[in-house]
């Protein structure tokens, strides 16, 4: 699945259910603009911020 921007944002983390996996925004906790689970893929977000730590996925 293409997740676009997230999987390098540094204010996204995964949550895991049972068949599933979403990604949350932690934005979302203290600005209510910004969705908690964003509609994927994300290719813009005025909230995005590089997280070093994070790889892209291989092309």
């Amino acid at each position: 699945m293409e997740v676009g921007l997230c999987a390098t944002c540094k204010h996204s983390r995964t949550v895991k259910g049972a068949r599933s996996v979403f990604w949350m925004c932690e934005r979302s906790r203290t600005d209510p603009s910004f969705p908690l689970y964003p509609r994927l893929p994300v290719i813009r977000c005025r909230g995005y911020e590089t997280d070093p730590s994070k790889q892209p996925p291989p092309a």
